[in-house]
């Protein structure tokens, strides 16, 4: 989930929201004068620190109060402050107690980036996939099985900006491959690799760490 904060003389100071995306992203213009920084927050965070359901905004976002956790256009001005700013409204809002069930699912999860079958991982933290999934669908609009999906995308993008065009262990075979990177990105992954006009910009920095 990514929270950003935009500045551009022409269209002012905004805060938005953006839910989860299923589909391709749709191409977008960015002002050449236009700052913007972004918070991106794991999807516990939603339920513990956002305190509210993005169910209805997949594939969409929402505009935020102009002061929307005590953010500002000032804020904008410098990046490390920015910075040690977000970390202080993240730290004063962090629960004292989290669902140990939760935590673990979703370490889970993200360790495997996406490849634990959703049988498994409800046998791991003794929760039913019905309830599993009616968590995902009332917080964040979408399955647990869809969610695995496009983790391991996000995963196989390293793989592919390492110029390895062909599947690695979380896909049944080529076509598989194909069809699921196409499907999350709109090309497949040969196009992908190239960046044509900086259409994945953020390809390089998805890396591995």
């Amino acid at each position: 989930m990514d929270l950003f904060l935009f500045r551009s003389p022409a269209e002012g100071f905004r805060i938005i929201l953006l839910g989860l995306g299923t589909l391709p992203h749709e191409q977008a213009t960015i002002p050449i004068d236009g700052v913007i920084f972004c918070i991106s927050l794991k999807l516990l965070a939603i339920e513990y620190i956002l305190n509210e359901s993005v169910a209805d905004i997949i594939n969409s976002g929402k505009i935020l109060e102009h002061d929307f956790w005590g953010f500002s256009e000032q804020d904008l001005q410098d990046f490390d402050y920015f910075i040690d700013k977000s970390v202080q409204v993240l730290s004063s809002m962090l629960p004292a107690t989290i669902d140990a069930r939760k935590q673990k699912l979703f370490d889970l999860i993200y360790e495997s980036k996406g490849t634990i079958s959703v049988s498994e991982l409800s046998e791991k933290v003794f929760w039913t996939s019905r309830q599993i999934n009616r968590y995902f669908n009332q917080w964040f609009g979408l399955s647990l099985k869809v969610y695995s999906n496009i983790l391991r995308f996000r995963a196989s993008l390293d793989h592919i900006a390492q110029g390895k065009l062909f599947p690695d262990e979380h896909f049944f075979d080529q076509n598989h491959f194909i069809k699921e990177i196409k499907k999350f990105s709109g090309v497949v992954p040969k196009e992908l690799l190239k960046n044509k006009n900086d259409r994945f910009i953020l390809l390089s920095s998805l890396t591995s760490k």
